[in-house]
């Protein structure tokens, strides 16, 4: 089979880490320095997934999700996407549901995994209680707690959903 290319868009809240996890991705690379993204910054990775060649084509988006300050136009095209929320700040999944429908309305076919990012600041009993208000406050399903200081999750996370793009 030929390589495919895919494009996901990562969205959320400003501070989230969405570039963080993207620089650990592609780059295996962390900074604690925080860089504000202006606009949208792509970045491109080739993974091989049961055989297939998958070009990623990632769009880290600035800032937030329905914000009429982000075109539309980003959306346009993508195949997937990432939203990620920051587990130690409330503020940045307060929305979540509604951003979630937003992005529904924009990319109905698109597969979407949801990201608790920042997993290695909070204790193990905290993660599985914030685990447990989403799931009673909401309908949402965390896909992955991750870290980009670490790494951890952050491979099988785009792993994850490069195979659901694949099957759409």
């Amino acid at each position: 089979m030929p390589p495919v290319s895919k494009k996901v868009i990562l969205v959320g809240n400003f501070g989230v880490g969405k570039t963080s996890l993207v620089r650990r991705f592609v780059f295996q690379e962390f900074s604690d320095e925080y860089l504000t993204t202006l606009g949208v910054r792509i970045d491109k990775k080739v993974v091989e997934l049961a055989g297939n060649i998958v070009n990623l084509i990632l769009w880290d988006i600035a800032g937030e999700v329905t914000q009429t300050k982000v075109p539309v136009s980003y959306y346009l095209g993508a195949h997937g996407v990432i939203y990620v929320f920051d587990v130690q700040r409330p503020s940045s999944f307060e929305n979540i549901e509604a951003d979630l429908d937003y992005i529904r309305t924009k990319l109905p076919d698109a597969p979407i995994c949801v990201i608790g990012n920042k997993k290695d600041l909070i204790s193990a009993g905290e993660l599985q209680k914030l685990s447990e208000q989403l799931a009673k406050q909401s309908s949402v399903e965390v896909s992955f707690f991750t870290s980009a200081k670490t790494g951890e999750n952050v491979e099988l996370m785009f792993a994850q959903i490069a195979q659901r793009m694949l099957k759409t």
